[in-house]
This record gives C-alpha cells, structure tokens and sequence, in this order.
C-alpha cells in the first residue's frame, strides 16, 4: 500500500500540515499510519476526498464537531446534514440581516414598523408555573418538557385567558440566561409538584400586539416590544410586569401569516 507523507497529503488536498495535524487530533481525520518513533504521519490515496471535503465544509464556517459527524455518514445522509446546516445558517443570517436593519433605524431615528397596539382586560387567574434560568442553545429542551410537565398538573382554562404564556425577566441569548417563566392558567386541582409554582394573578389590563409566525424570534420581536414599551409611556401607563409572550396558537403547524403570538404588556 503506498502512503504519503503529510507534505505531500498537503499538497494534494490543498489543506496546510497544520489543519492536518490538528483533525488527527480532533479525531476527524486520523493519518492511516503513524510512525511510533518519528510521528510522522501518512496517508492513503482514498482519503484525499475526505480531506478535501472537510476543507469545502470549513469554508462554510462549519464547526468541526457538525463536520465530524458529517464525514461519518453514508453520501446521501451526509448531503442531506449540510443541506439541514445551511438552511439554519440562511435563517441565522436572515435574523441577522433584520438585526442590522432595527440597529440602524435606531440609531438614525427612522420610522419604526408600525404596528396595531390594543388593550383588553384579563380575569383574576391562577397560574401554575416553571421558570429557569436558560441560554438561547437550551431553550427548546426546556420548553419541551415544561409545557408537557403544566399540561399534566392541572386542567386548562378556555379562551385567550387561557393561553399559556412566556415572562422575559431578562434576556434570553448566549450571553444572557434570563430568567424566563413559562406560564399556564389552571383551573386548582390539588397539590403540584414541589418545583412548580402556583400563583394567582389579579384582574387587570393589558396591552398587546398580535404577530404572525413570520414575525417570531429575535430580533424580529424587538421593534414590537419597542413599540409597546413607547406606548404604555406615552399613554402614562405603568407596566404591572415584565414583557409577555402570550402564545395563542401552536408554532409547530403554522403557516408564516397565522397569527400565533400576543406580545403584551400587563398594566396597573
């Protein structure tokens, strides 16, 4: 079996020694032979492909981890994974994109997005909830287990009263771990679990826009909770709480104009 040495295996796939040694030592692309006196490392002539790949897949900006996982899979399963990671790439552009476009109407004072600002009264309810302190990457673990862990506790109540609903108590990114309390109205039945809080909320009013699927996530909800926090200021109101996102339809099945969120904000 002929072997190449790394300078030659460099050459070959356009990757320098460096990257080399540092995926053998990732465990990502490991030389078919290593000299146990010298360190030399060689290579096959089936692994330039390989090697070749995971260079194309770092010009994407792609973790070494994701590629890792990549390189292991059969071809078609392999094109399918960078297909899924570019898709999540465009949309986490997509968000950027609308982050540079609130940043700069902010700074210039341009015309924010308007929006339909409305208020409706809320009934005395009692709430069972769950909250933690989460990053942006745990998020969809947490969410997942707790909305399951409220449905199971206690029976629902109908109608938008019902509706569970997010507190920000903080931001929620990869710097920023909230909190956030997931929400639920119940109707009381019996004891709940020790890690579960029940509360009851008075009657009072709030102050809501209604948002389509397209419009969810940061930074897309940053002009709307701007357009609430200015008009509960110019209205001389006084926030009961902190920013709510009230969750009216299941986000799962939506199409990009159902409406599926209240942004609110409660008012004394």
């Amino acid at each position: 079996m002929d072997l190449m040495t790394i300078g030659a295996f460099a050459g070959r796939t356009r990757l320098s020694p460096r990257a080399l040694r540092r995926y053998d030592r990732l465990g990502l692309l490991a030389p078919a032979r290593t000299d146990p006196d010298s360190g030399y490392r060689f290579y096959r002539e089936d692994q330039v492909d390989t090697a070749r790949l995971i260079g194309l897949l770092r010009r994407l900006d792609m973790p070494l981890p994701v590629i890792k996982d990549i390189v292991a899979k059969p071809p078609g399963q392999a094109a399918a994974a960078v297909g899924e990671y570019w898709a999540q790439a465009e949309s986490v552009t997509a968000g950027r994109r609308a982050l540079v476009s609130y940043i700069q109407a902010r700074l210039t004072g341009a015309d924010m997005t308007r929006y339909e600002i409305q208020t409706r009264a809320m009934p005395r309810r009692t709430l069972l909830a769950i909250s933690r302190h989460l990053r942006a990457d745990e998020t969809d673990a947490f969410f997942g287990d707790a909305f399951a862990r409220l449905r199971s506790a206690a029976p629902g109540v109908e109608g938008v009263a019902g509706c569970p609903f997010l507190v920000f108590y903080g931001e929620v990114s990869d710097d920023s771990d909230g909190p956030v309390e997931l929400c639920r109205p119940v109707v009381p039945a019996g004891p709940v679990p020790a890690d579960l809080q029940l509360r009851v909320e008075p009657a009072h009013e709030e102050v809501f826009i209604r948002l389509a699927m397209r419009d969810m996530g940061w930074p897309a909800l940053a002009p709307a909770a701007d357009a609430l926090e200015t008009w509960v200021r110019q209205q001389r109101r006084e926030p009961a709480g902190a920013l709510r996102q009230v969750l009216i339809a299941d986000q799962r099945t939506a199409a990009p104009d159902t409406p599926v969120c209240d942004l609110s904000v409660p008012l004394r």
